[in-house]
């Protein structure tokens, strides 16, 4: 059953030199007809969002506080015109911390947004430049007083470490901050240097110094450590948080859940059928103007692709699968279908079984995608 929604705002005032979603610079964009083919969509998925249970929503970008108040106030007047709501615990909108103003979160609180997830990065404001961000610290203390005064119930922050010419002393610095602030909800990234993005070219042309493998470990270990010593419970490989405050959502894909996707180059779960709309906004737009959901692909999820998704997405939260869960999803117990895959990272002390759960250790946290690759055939 469908239990989310995602939507996409791919529009963004500025482009960061590590950033590989699809996104396009706001200025001369068609940003209110594509608000309303937003709308559009949703009538287009009415059927099944009536039949979902939907419990979050997530607005993702690209960055939706790119748009102005007119411009959020039509976004989430059509959000609640096409989305029950009876069943939403969880309303979460991505931020970027110099576009957030004090009207703009208000607007949100109005519509029911309980969540904020900011993307902070680093508080080094050298590094800052490096990535190509725009804000400066003193914006996110802004915005932190903007969630007192507007009573937002949870925040967010994204911290990454692992960047360029980033020493051990500058990652500690910036994490020892966000404690400091005492935000909710922390997800700590190392750098993926993707392709089509700007670091990648630096990268390609010996332009891009990185942090060797063995600091990228270090920083993770004090990353981890520092979390536990702060109150944080880690419940997924890159994702702290105090009790309670877990990201409902982000939860939702590692549980191997269905959720609708919306708007350009969106990717959605639904009916065992993984989809993506098309990226190009104007292709995005003439599809629906047609009255056709503007999807790029489908492809139907087989039995066997569903338990590996199980295994990789599910062994990056700390309380790993469900022995219980994988058995009743699937007509089969684990050891059935990974017998021998289990007994090589149980004797590697990569994972571990306790209360009929399979984890990862926290030596297997170092190595996920060592682990995650024998759960593919």
């Amino acid at each position: 059953m469908v239990r989310g929604v995602y939507i996409h705002i791919p529009f963004c005032h500025q482009i960061c030199n590590y950033c590989d979603f699809n996104k396009f610079f706001f200025h001369n964009q068609p940003v209110d007809e594509y608000i309303e083919s937003l709308g559009k969509e949703m009538e287009l998925w009415q059927n099944d969002l009536e039949k979902a249970k939907i419990e979050t929503i997530f607005i993702g970008g690209g960055t939706p506080t790119s748009l102005t108040v007119d411009q959020l106030d039509r976004l989430l007047s059509l959000i609640l015109q096409h989305i029950p709501m009876e069943h939403v615990t969880e309303f979460t909108s991505e931020a970027n911390p110099d576009e957030l103003t004090l009207e703009k979160m208000q607007k949100m609180r109005e519509f029911g947004v309980n969540r904020l997830s900011m993307g902070v990065q680093t508080f080094n404001q050298d590094l800052l430049k490096v990535l190509g961000r725009t804000h400066s610290n003193d914006h996110v203390y802004e915005v932190i007083e903007y969630a007192k005064q507007t009573d937002f119930p949870s925040i967010s922050i994204d911290l990454m470490y692992g960047l360029p010419n980033q020493t051990m002393d500058q990652w500690k610095a910036s994490l020892q901050e966000a404690f400091r602030l005492k935000i909710p909800h922390i997800s700590a990234y190392s750098l993926l240097v993707e392709p089509k993005t700007i670091f990648y070219n630096l990268l390609s042309k010996g332009k891009l110094s990185l942090p060797g493998e063995d600091l990228e470990a270090e920083m993770y270990s004090y990353l981890l450590e520092e979390m536990k010593n702060n109150g944080y419970s880690q419940y997924e490989i890159s994702n702290f948080a105090y009790e309670g405050k877990e990201s409902k959502h982000n939860l939702l894909y590692w549980n191997n859940d269905e959720y609708i996707g919306l708007g350009a180059g969106a990717h959605g779960y639904v009916n065992g059928v993984r989809y993506s709309n098309h990226g190009p906004i104007k292709k995005y737009m003439q599809t629906i103007d047609l009255k056709d959901k503007p999807l790029l692909m489908q492809k139907e999820v087989t039995e066997v692709e569903k338990m590996e998704e199980e295994m990789f997405l599910g062994l990056r939260k700390n309380e790993g699968v469900s022995l219980e869960l994988f058995e009743e999803r699937y007509g089969l117990t684990l050891r059935d279908v990974y017998g021998k895959e289990l007994d090589v990272l149980l004797e590697k002390e990569l994972l571990v079984l306790e209360n009929n759960f399979v984890k990862l250790t926290t030596r297997g946290r170092f190595m996920g995608n060592e682990v995650f690759q024998y759960f593919l055939k």
